[in-house]
């Protein structure tokens, strides 16, 4: 029979043993270093000056002090006395690291996590890391982040991962809930039915379906639409690019206005017609792919012409080449036969700008003819309206546009009145694009016509 325990090596009592205390004291200092063992640390490298009796260490690598260095990595040292003792760890010994709180199990030489040790968990019922499971989340996680990744061929998988989430039938929910401090913001998954859906939630209570992707045929509904427009307003010369996420691009442009033409002058006997007003600027809309265009645009807006000038073009270019154009309004007549307004500039849409109104007249015999007020801007959503005619006075500006996304034209300037002095000036036409108002018809001198508004370009971007 063999004088120490056959696995944790405790001696034996002897029969006739003198002084047995001190073989029992032996085994019990041993039990007391094994029985629920607990090591102060496995990590510490310079052996503590005046641990207390009973401390247990396990030795890292390249452990110093007079005593450990004397050992292997891996020793379990137990102090007492003032001395250490090297206590033999079997294997399966299971002991708590106090500084890290790990627990660590002996096996082959060597100290393993536990959780590694046993390989695998089973038929657990709950479940929680860094926080408490309950029977309403038996599976709980409270962290910050988290990665699951495929085992490699070389491990024994197959290099992919597939996570898979199953619901009994189609009227069963199975889905991923995203919540903001605690209140619902987003559901994604199977909702009730066997369609891909997500819904959305400003207050955690009322749900709104914002996409669905039906099983059946694979096609997507988006219930409250699911385009994305963006606009930008170009008033002068200008390089654009479509945005990466645009797939089309919408573009509305319009010419400058034409100016207003002076009033005639002179004395009385003969008619002096007050001058013609401008016309307005054309306009003209496309739609394009921007996988079809040729390159940048190259944006050129027409400029507004001086009082009885015409009005300069607006033309969309790419590459060289002219993809859109739209003409600039017809300067009005000076003293024109019956102050007739200039020609609207040539675009793509029926709608154009507004054109500016005649100024007064005189007659032979110096009777005053009434004013003409400026035309409405294109009428859209939100037409712009015309200046209104002079009256003894010069004629009023046209308003401008005051929403471009919704109505670009501007309204015609006022014509200014008439005068047995000096004729009265026109109105300036009102951006975008609309003519200016003829000047008024005078004796000593006619008034001058109304300057024509600059053009636009509206460019929205589709995605």
């Amino acid at each position: 029979m063999s004088d120490t325990s056959a696995r944790l090596g405790l001696p034996y009592l002897a029969a006739g043993q003198m002084q047995k205390h001190v073989t029992l004291n032996e085994a019990l200092t041993r039990l007391d270093g094994l029985v629920q063992c607990c090591a102060s640390s496995r990590s510490l490298v310079i052996q503590p000056e005046a641990p207390p009796d009973g401390a247990l260490y396990i030795l890292p690598d390249a452990a110093e002090g007079a005593a450990w260095s004397l050992h292997p990595a891996g020793s379990l040292m137990r102090a007492e006395g003032g001395g250490w003792t090297r206590v033999a760890a079997p294997a399966g010994l299971i002991a708590v690291i106090a500084d890290t709180g790990e627990i660590v199990v002996r096996h082959a030489g060597d100290w393993i996590p536990l959780a590694a040790f046993l390989g695998e968990l089973q038929s657990l019922e709950r479940l929680g890391i860094g926080a408490t499971a309950d029977a309403a989340n038996p599976f709980l996680a409270r962290l910050n982040s988290a990665l699951w990744t495929a085992r490699e061929t070389g491990e024994g998988g197959t290099g992919d991962l597939r996570l898979v989430l199953n619901k009994v039938g189609p009227s069963g929910v199975l889905s991923l809930i995203l919540q903001s401090g605690w209140s619902g913001r987003a559901e994604l998954g199977l909702i009730g039915e066997d369609a891909f859906g997500l819904k959305v939630s400003a207050d955690g209570e009322v749900w709104t379906e914002a996409m669905k992707v039906n099983p059946a045929n694979a096609r997507v509904s988006f219930p409250l639409g699911a385009t994305r427009r963006e606009a930008t307003v170009m008033p002068e010369d200008a390089a654009w690019s479509p945005p990466d996420w645009a797939r089309w691009v919408e573009a509305t442009i319009v010419g400058g206005g034409g100016g207003g033409g002076a009033g005639a002058w002179g004395a009385s006997g003969t008619e002096r017609p007050g001058g013609g007003g401008g016309g307005g600027g054309g306009i003209s809309h496309a739609v394009w792919a921007v996988d079809g265009l040729p390159g940048a645009l190259d944006l050129a807006v027409g400029a507004g012409g001086a009082p009885g000038a015409d009005g300069g073009a607006t033309r969309i270019l790419s590459e060289g080449v002219q993809l859109l154009a739209a003409g600039g309004g017809q300067g009005g007549a000076s003293g024109g036969v019956g102050g007739e307004a200039g020609t609207t500039g040539l675009g793509l849409w029926a709608v154009s700008c507004g054109t500016g109104g005649a100024g007064g007249g005189l007659t032979a015999a110096d009777a005053v003819l009434a004013a003409g007020s400026g035309g409405a801007g294109s009428v859209l959503l939100h037409p712009a309206e015309g200046g209104a005619g002079g009256s003894d006075a010069p004629g009023s500006s046209g308003t401008s546009a005051s929403e471009p996304v919704h109505g670009p034209g501007g309204g015609g300037g006022g014509g200014g009145s008439a005068s047995m002095t000096s004729g009265h000036a026109g109105g300036a036409g009102g951006l975008y694009g609309a003519g200016g108002g003829g000047g008024g018809a005078g004796v000593v001198a006619g008034g001058a016509g109304g300057a024509g508004a600059d053009g636009l370009i509206l460019l929205v971007a589709v995605g």
